[in-house]
């Protein structure tokens, strides 16, 4: 609406004795001196908007600590994870299946088959208490091609 037609309706609402002058609607009143903000000029700390980042789960970890290792020469075709515990430990069992493509993956495949069981690994809140090879299909020829299945026992750190 208007200014005027607000000012008009104020007006006439109020006793006839008197007019009662009203300040148009949503006006600023700034504290102290300051001068009022200029709405053309830019903010003074500009932040960009804060973007969505899924939060990482243990079996995330998991999967990228085992590609480190294989040096990213690997595809990851399986991983499944399942709950396990004893009486005094808890934690996860993960079943990791990954292929490596191609002379140069394959050998990069049997350095990871070997370096895996002495591996630290530092995945926070576990402790992998067990990294074992459970499986290789190893395949010669023109495409070489290597398949391993790899099984890790994270234990809970709480």
């Amino acid at each position: 609406m208007p200014e005027e037609l607000l000012l008009e309706r104020a007006t006439i609402a109020a006793s006839p004795r008197r007019s009662v002058e009203l300040k148009p609607p949503f006006e600023t009143k700034s504290f102290g001196n300051a001068p009022d903000p200029d709405p053309e000029a830019e903010p003074q700390n500009p932040r960009p908007p804060r973007r969505y980042r899924p939060r990482r789960t243990t079996s995330d970890r998991v999967r990228e600590a085992l590609l480190t290792l294989a040096k990213a020469r690997a595809t990851l075709l399986t991983h499944e994870e399942k709950a396990w515990s004893s009486v005094t430990f808890s934690g996860t069992r993960h079943e990791v299946m990954l292929d490596f493509d191609g002379a140069d993956a394959v050998a990069i495949g049997e350095e990871f088959i070997a370096s895996l069981p002495e591996h630290e690994f530092t995945i926070p809140g576990q402790l992998v208490a067990d990294a074992t090879i459970r499986e290789v299909d190893h395949r010669f020829g023109t495409e070489e091609r290597m398949v391993v299945t790899a099984v890790l026992l994270l234990l809970d750190e709480s």
